[in-house]
């Protein structure tokens, strides 16, 4: 894990921060071979004051469970719009620092590129973890978009300020589709063959999906039906 700026700032340094790392953000492939994948959501208990950070680690093309944490940390920064991953990462990081396994890329339920300032969470934590990462919300932060085909992978750019900053992408047929966006270390075309690969069943990817159920306290993988 990367040491890049302290967490005890306030809103203001925070979009300094977000600012100052976007420069570093890979926006390629870059990787060698992908074997795991982790997915990663974050949950809050306690009326906000406990943060829960949920990660599954899947085997990838199979999409087995390997392995799974919950950690839970005091809340130490406000609910700002735009800041969340000063809010969540701590949390994640810990988290994936619990893993007996490194994953080899991470998906996120939340926003990457697709963010006022270019950086949302799946930007933050791939660079503060130096690993490839994916983001894959289920709502629309900002940016415009054309209509979208009903079918299983259709999909249309997502544009903010005239530049592409990710996809609306279709995993099931009939279904409301998913917002990728660009993490770290990974290109767009990439990012959406990886969801894709990983929305089998359901409307999100299984790392998501399940890293979710976790974070919402519901049975771990390997319980029972996720």
């Amino acid at each position: 894990m990367k040491d890049l700026h302290p967490w005890d700032v306030t809103p203001a340094q925070a979009r300094a921060i977000q600012e100052q790392l976007r420069g570093q953000l890979v926006r390629h492939d870059d990787f060698t071979r992908i074997e795991t994948l982790a997915g990663i959501d974050i949950g809050f208990e306690d009326r906000g004051k406990i943060t829960r950070a949920a990660v599954v680690l899947l085997g990838f093309p199979e999409l087995e469970a390997l392995d799974w944490t919950v950690v839970r940390c005091p809340t130490r920064f406000p609910y700002v719009p735009g800041l969340l991953s000063f809010r969540e990462i701590p949390a994640a990081l810990a988290a994936l620092a619990e893993l007996r396994v490194a994953p080899d890329l991470i998906l996120c339920d939340g926003q990457g590129y697709a963010h006022p300032r270019r950086f949302g969470l799946a930007c933050h934590l791939g660079l503060l973890a130096d690993l490839p990462s994916i983001g894959v919300a289920k709502s629309r932060l900002i940016g415009e978009h054309g209509t979208l085909a009903p079918h299983r992978s259709a999909r249309t750019g997502l544009w903010h300020a005239g530049e592409l900053i990710g996809t609306l992408l279709r995993t099931r047929a009939g279904v409301r589709p998913v917002y990728v966006s660009i993490g770290h270390r990974v290109g767009l075309e990439t990012a959406l063959d990886y969801v894709l690969a990983c929305a089998t069943r359901y409307r999100l990817p299984e790392p998501t999906r399940q890293a979710h159920r976790l974070a919402s306290d519901k049975k771990p993988p390997g319980t029972g039906a996720p």
